[in-house]
């Protein structure tokens, strides 16, 4: 890669929204898949409130590490 090439991708980083450039991050690495950029957090924004910020319902990955529809262990919970 040559000063050339550097410049160009500073650039077209600096043109993109924030939206794509955290596709494009988190497609980048060697393994990943499209569902890696999936958004996870629904922001409700309120003019004269806080912020609200929630986990999506069909977010693959959650915080604290587990998955849908399991625990902190990644074990499904016990339905009776």
């Amino acid at each position: 890669m040559n000063a050339d090439d550097t410049n160009a991708d500073e650039t077209n980083a600096d043109e993109m929204t924030a939206d794509e450039k955290r596709v494009d991050q988190l497609s980048r690495a060697p393994k990943s898949d499209p569902g890696d950029a999936a958004p996870r957090i629904d922001v409700t924004e309120s003019a004269d409130g806080p912020t609200r910020i929630d986990v999506r319902d069909d977010a693959v990955v959650r915080p604290g590490g587990s998955r849908a529809g399991t625990d902190d262990r990644g074990a499904e919970p016990d339905r009776d």
